[in-house]
């Protein structure tokens, strides 16, 4: 059997000799339009399993292990490689996020999915951007992974629910059922969305209220039932459990508005196709703060300080 250093050193040599292959000039041969075509297709690909996954470096390995596998696989018993290379994903994709929800019981506090900036990565916004919502994103962890992958594959792609029924193995019947389960979950979970416009002031109006202090204007945009979680794993030092209620949550910001934003810049960006807060000292971002929106006012508000999870804004930024 192989050491862990030995995969690590054939999975980089092969991945090497394929990149070589598709920007090595040369005339152009029946493998080179084989990355053509996965190239073009990578960024649903990669959109399936970042949704069912959650986190972007998972995504980005069952997307590399599907191209390896489809570079190695016998393509002339392949009628239709799209639909052979969604399934792949997909059902790649089921399989992580089932070890991974094992490893999230024991995450310290409240695990929110890697945000993922949509400035950079232009290309997810032509999947339906709302599929892409870090709200949606959250209440969608407490689907079953079948649940999820169907959900995603039909609201977010639009897919058949008999072309869903192969890809998950399943019948049209029980595919049904996971979209009609996954959709009362997540319409439970939800509030009616608002027009991005309303999105952004609610957010500045929170920071600047969080800033200097204002507990009536934090009252003012707060809803009464809003919930607040706080990302930083076993890193950083944030709230291990939810903040529930408006009362709870305007004490909670009041607490640490005195010491928190000293010495900080505040950028706006976009995260999963809304508008975000990154809060950064020294260059480098060190938290995200992400809202959900509804008519009421904030009814959901996300702070992600586990540095982990930033790495790919610190890198965007």
């Amino acid at each position: 059997m192989r050491s862990h250093d030995e995969n690590l050193t054939l999975r980089h040599d092969h991945l090497s000799r394929a990149r070589d292959e598709v920007t090595t000039p040369h005339a152009p041969t029946e493998l080179d339009e084989v990355a053509r075509r996965f190239q073009l297709l990578r960024p649903r690909l990669f959109g399936i399993a970042y949704r069912v996954i959650g986190t972007i470096s998972d995504a980005e390995d069952v997307v590399q292990d599907v191209w390896l596998k489809w570079h190695d696989y016998d393509r002339e018993q392949v009628e239709h490689p799209e639909a052979f290379l969604v399934t792949t994903t997909t059902r790649a994709a089921i399989n992580v996020l089932k070890s991974a929800r094992v490893r999230r019981e024991t995450y310290v506090g409240p695990w929110l999915p890697e945000p993922i900036d949509t400035d950079a990565n232009p290309e997810l916004e032509a999947e339906h951007n709302e599929s892409l919502s870090f709200a949606l994103l959250v209440v969608m962890e407490a689907l079953s992974p079948s649940e999820r992958a169907a959900f995603v594959l039909r609201e977010a792609f639009g897919y058949e629910y008999e072309a869903i029924a192969r890809i998950l193995d399943t019948t049209e019947v029980a595919t049904r059922k996971l979209v009609s389960r996954a959709r009362e979950h997540v319409a439970s979970g939800r509030r009616r969305s608002v027009p991005v416009t309303q999105h952004r002031t609610l957010l500045r109006a929170f920071v600047a209220a969080a800033r200097s202090g204002d507990i009536d204007e934090l009252e003012r945009v707060l809803a009464s039932d809003v919930v607040s979680y706080s990302d930083g794993g076993d890193v950083v030092h944030a709230a291990r459990i939810p903040i529930i209620g408006r009362e709870r949550v305007v004490k909670f910001v009041a607490a640490f508005s005195r010491w928190f934003w000293a010495g900080i810049e505040v950028h706006e960006l976009e995260i999963n196709s809304e508008p975000a807060i990154a809060i950064v000292a020294d260059g480098e971002p060190v938290t995200i703060l992400s809202i959900c929106a509804s008519g009421d006012g904030i009814v959901r508000l996300f702070w992600l300080l586990n540095p982990a999870k930033l790495e790919r804004i610190s890198a965007a930024a």
